[in-house]
This record gives C-alpha cells, sequence and structure tokens, in this order.
C-alpha cells in the first residue's frame, strides 16, 4: 500500500522541508494539519494557497485535517460554513478531502442529529472533487459509531477515516470496526502504543495495537487506498522525532508485508 504520513508530526515545519522528508522517507502522502499554527490554514490568501502547492510539489496531498467538530454543541450555520472554507482550502491544495471530528461533548442522538444535519448541508455544497471524511475519534471512536452517522447522511460525498488506535482502545473488535466501516471506507490511519491507557506514540510493531489484523482486514475489505502514520508528537513530549518513526515504522510494514 502506498504510505503518507499527517504533518501534525512535524508541526510548524516549513512546507518544503515536509516536502523533503516525504520524499526521502518513501511516505509521499500528505495529510495537512489546518491550524493557525501551521503553514496551512483557512486564512491564508490565493497567493499563499498557490505557493504552498509549490512547496510540495512531488507529494501527494490526501486531505486537510481540519478540526472541524460537526457534533459538537453550537450553531449549525456555523459549523457548515466552517466545513465549506476547509473544502475550498482543499480544493485550492488539490486535496481530494477535509479530515473532521465528531467531537461532541456527550455521545448520544443529539449529537448524532447534529453532526448528521451538517454533514447533510456540506456535502451538496461542496467543490468537485472535494469530499469530508469523518474520523474515528472522540465521542464517537468506534466503527459502529461513526458508520451510524454516514448511514444517515447518505451521500457519497461523506466517508469515513478508520483510526485504527480509537476503536481499538475502547474495545471493539477490529472485525467490528471493518464491517461497520466497509460502505464508507475512505481513508485509514495507523498509529502504535504502549496501551490503551497509555498513548505515547511508538513505532508501527513496538506496542499492542494489533496492526497486522487491521492490515489484514484492510486488504479483505478490497482497500487500494493509502496507509498514514499519525505521530502525535505536538501532544506528547516523549515521542521520537518523526523521521525515525517513519523510517522504523517502514521496516515493519515491510517485514509484515513479506
Amino acid at each position: 500500500m502506498r504510505l503518507a504520513f499527517s504533518t501534525l508530526g512535524c508541526s510548524g515545519w516549513p512546507l518544503t522541508e515536509v516536502a523533503a522528508l516525504a520524499k526521502e522517507s518513501g511516505w509521499t502522502g500528505l495529510e495537512l494539519r489546518a491550524a493557525a499554527d501551521e503553514p496551512v490554514h483557512t486564512g491564508l490568501s490565493a497567493a499563499g494557497r498557490a505557493q504552498a502547492r509549490r512547496d510540495l510539489d512531488g507529494t501527494t496531498i490526501l486531505c486537510v485535517a481540519s478540526y472541524v467538530k460537526v457534533a459538537a454543541d453550537g450553531d449549525d450555520d456555523r459549523c457548515v460554513a466552517d466545513l465549506l472554507a476547509h473544502a475550498a482550502l482543499a480544493a485550492d491544495l488539490g486535496a481530494p478531502a477535509v479530515r473532521v471530528f465528531p467531537g461532541a461533548a456527550e455521545a448520544g442522538p443529539a449529537a448524532d442529529d447534529r453532526a448528521v444535519r451538517r454533514l447533510a448541508a456540506a456535502a451538496p455544497l461542496l467543490p468537485d472533487g472535494v469530499r469530508l471524511w469523518l474520523e474515528t475519534h472522540d465521542s464517537h471512536p468506534r466503527g459502529v459509531d461513526v458508520a451510524r452517522i454516514l448511514a444517515a447522511v447518505g451521500h457519497p460525498g461523506v466517508g469515513a477515516i478508520w483510526d485504527v488506535l480509537h476503536p481499538w482502545r475502547t474495545g471493539e473488535a477490529m472485525t467490528v470496526t471493518a464491517a461497520a466501516l466497509a460502505p464508507f471506507l475512505a481513508h485509514v490511519q495507523v498509529k502504535d502504543v504502549k496501551s490503551a491507557a497509555e498513548r505515547t506514540p511508538l513505532a508501527l510493531g513496538a506496542g499492542t495495537v494489533p496492526l497486522t489484523t487491521a492490515l489484514d482486514l484492510v486488504r479483505r475489505l478490497g482497500y487500494d487506498g493509502w496507509l498514514s502514520l499519525e505521530w502525535e508528537s505536538k501532544w506528547y513530549a516523549d515521542a521520537g522525532p518523526l523521521p525515525q518513526a517513519l523510517a522504523d515504522s517502514r521496516r515493519w510494514l515491510d517485514k509484515a508485508a513479506a
């Protein structure tokens, strides 16, 4: 499978350095974290967006990784506007998707309803070639949680990211996650940690996440997309440098494939 990484692991790096790491490491796809402290954000001018594309030449931009929380309390119109602003950024950068979070303070029918309303409202208004990807995360960490929302939205412009950590750490069997997300699966994030409670990033294969099971299930689903390493060093000070994590994880993946 093709390999990618999130710029969460190299937060604040100039985009030329990000592109150089992608080329040198062989992890040539990118999830671009979009935030005020990053080179990429919705406040970029047209000229800034064009320069970002030039700086990232030679890489494949997979998504703009936004922090829009579609199930959170708040105003629907504001959330939809934020989704569309990130979608416009993705279109300008040549990215086919925007990553979004559930982000509710409390899971339940009301949170589901908010997410469904907002995703359904935004989906028909997306720029051509751009989708929204809802990640297994925070208030909706399991595959069945995300699948429930996406089934209710019922629009091809909205798909799922399977972050392999969160369904597993909350006790959902990987076979259940795979079956739930199969109709919606657009992207796969891989990571490893010591345990469900101790989540400092480890190179793939160095922790306890059943990654071989996840990879086998992904293959059985016929998934032909990217595997993306989300190295959360921005949130975990003890995590090692991203370049070493990419090298170590690549070695493990090569052995697993053999």
